[in-house]
């Protein structure tokens, strides 16, 4: 088994499955944290933790197990970021990579869209856009990429 270790900030995560086939290719061993249960298949590389449902418990429990030879998978820009400050690889869902470099600016647009919805008057702007197959595709492509550059260090 390797060295490396796939987190799933899982309550709202679309691409478990995904997950579950590139880390069986590769013999990862996944961890899907969560408030709840939730299904995992059963696979001796794959586990479930439930966490409490007070704030931030899962991100909790996955900032602190992330590091270099983590892979963090999260749409959570904040959790992003911690992991990203342990040195762990973090991609979102989309298969779009938290960095350090983009990680600000992704900070900052959380802020705005915060305000923007704390505003009385505000005209609904929509949440996010539709999660499509290219972004499954992509998941898949960008995880099978990462878990690569870890195992050649």
């Amino acid at each position: 088994m390797s060295d490396i270790h796939i987190y799933i900030d899982a309550d709202a995560c679309p691409v478990r499955d995904e997950t579950y086939k590139v880390a069986e290719r590769h013999n990862v061993p996944v961890t899907v944290v969560a408030n709840s249960f939730l299904r995992v298949p059963r696979h001796p590389l794959f586990k479930s933790v439930i966490v409490s449902d007070s704030f931030d418990a899962a991100d909790d429990y996955i900032a602190e197990r992330a590091g270099p030879k983590t892979v963090i998978i999260t749409s959570d820009i904040l959790l992003a970021e911690r992991c990203l400050s342990a040195q762990a690889v973090v991609l979102g869902p989309n298969g779009k990579p938290f960095t350090q470099d983009s990680i600000g600016g992704a900070i900052a647009t959380r802020a705005i869209m915060a305000d923007l919805r704390a505003g009385a008057e505000m005209p609904n702007i929509g949440g996010p856009p539709p999660f499509t197959h290219k972004d499954r595709s992509k998941f898949l492509e960008a995880l099978h990429l990462a878990v690569e550059r870890l195992k050649r260090g």
